[in-house]
């Protein structure tokens, strides 16, 4: 008879040395965890695994960028899939609702849920199986789907065309000189999280002052990278935020002027940003992601060399 999911041991690691026991699950990023943990943007009560004995069955984590923060993301979700159905979807839930139970405060934001998946998952039916298995647990939880994302990669050798002339570079001067060119891109944006921000009641002024200190304003990297494209004239067109993560060079965000879309200029600047950042000693990649429905953003990747080498789906509460 096989034993129910209250007979479980569910818990947060009780220190560092614990990782060990963590890792007997595996995930993409296991690599990351041994410094996540060491600088604070993982804690062992973070941390939690479903055992049964010295078996274990499920793990997840929550993730923050700020040594100190709080949850910001929950990126580890992991079930032992040689459990069968229903068992496995009924530990993987347990796991989730007593670990969120302790980990998040009552009645504040629940932290979004990602997770990396490879190109193919769709027709893969053993990776289709996993991932729908994660799914399946979440939506049970309360979650809902809010987008799936291409990840995306520069590598170093592949060429980065010269700059044009169409369009004058120049710094970004501050944060109310990049909040005033991200406010219009707002408006007809193809990013899912930009949408959901505009759905929920904030202007797009709102949405943009959002994004920018919650994702731009504790970027370590020198903001002399970041760029706002021009016509000679001296009328914007749009910007790129190249940076770099606790992890590795990325373009943070790109964007064109609604009155200047359809004219290629998004090229232009992703070259930029990719001329800024593949000029740093040391730059084996260049990290980037973009929405599956936002087609002409991808198909600019594309032309500048970036591979698709995984997606990434998010999944967020609304209460």
């Amino acid at each position: 008879m096989t034993p129910a999911p209250s007979e479980l041991t569910i818990r947060p690691l009780t220190g560092a040395d614990e990782l060990g026991l963590f890792r007997r699950l595996s995930y993409v990023l296991d690599h990351e965890l041994a410094d996540d943990l060491a600088t604070g943007r993982r804690r062992p009560e973070w941390m939690w695994v479903a055992l049964r004995g010295d078996r274990v069955l499920g793990r997840l984590s929550w993730w923050t960028g700020q040594e100190g923060g709080s949850p910001q993301f929950l990126d580890f979700f992991d079930l032992d899939d040689t459990l069968p159905e229903p068992e496995r979807g009924a530990i993987g839930l347990e796991l989730v609702e007593k670990a969120t139970a302790a980990v998040v405060p009552a009645g504040s934001p629940r932290p979004e849920y990602g997770r990396f998946i490879p190109p193919d998952w769709r027709e893969d039916p053993a990776a289709r199986e996993i991932v729908e298995a994660r799914i399946r647990v979440m939506e049970a939880s309360g979650a809902r789907m809010l987008v799936e994302r291409l990840r995306l990669e520069w590598r170093a050798g592949t060429p980065v065309p010269p700059d044009s002339g169409r369009l004058v570079f120049r710094q970004v001067s501050g944060r109310e000189d990049l909040v005033a060119l991200m406010a219009p891109v707002m408006e007809g944006t193809l990013d899912a999280h930009g949408q959901a921000d505009l759905a929920s009641g904030l202007s797009a002024r709102e949405a943009a002052e959002k994004q920018y200190d919650e994702e731009f304003a504790g970027l370590r990297t020198p903001r002399e990278w970041w760029r706002v494209a021009e016509l000679p004239s001296g009328e914007p067109v749009g910007f790129v935020v190249p940076a770099r993560n606790n992890y590795h060079p990325m373009i943070s965000y790109i964007g064109v002027l609604p009155a200047h879309r359809g004219h290629g200029y998004i090229d232009d600047i992703l070259a930029e940003g990719t001329r800024v950042l593949a000029a740093q000693d040391g730059v084996e990649r260049i990290r980037a992601a973009t929405d599956l429905g936002n087609v002409p953003m991808a198909k600019s990747f594309a032309r500048l060399g970036y591979v698709n080498f995984e997606r990434a789906f998010d999944m967020v509460w609304d209460h």
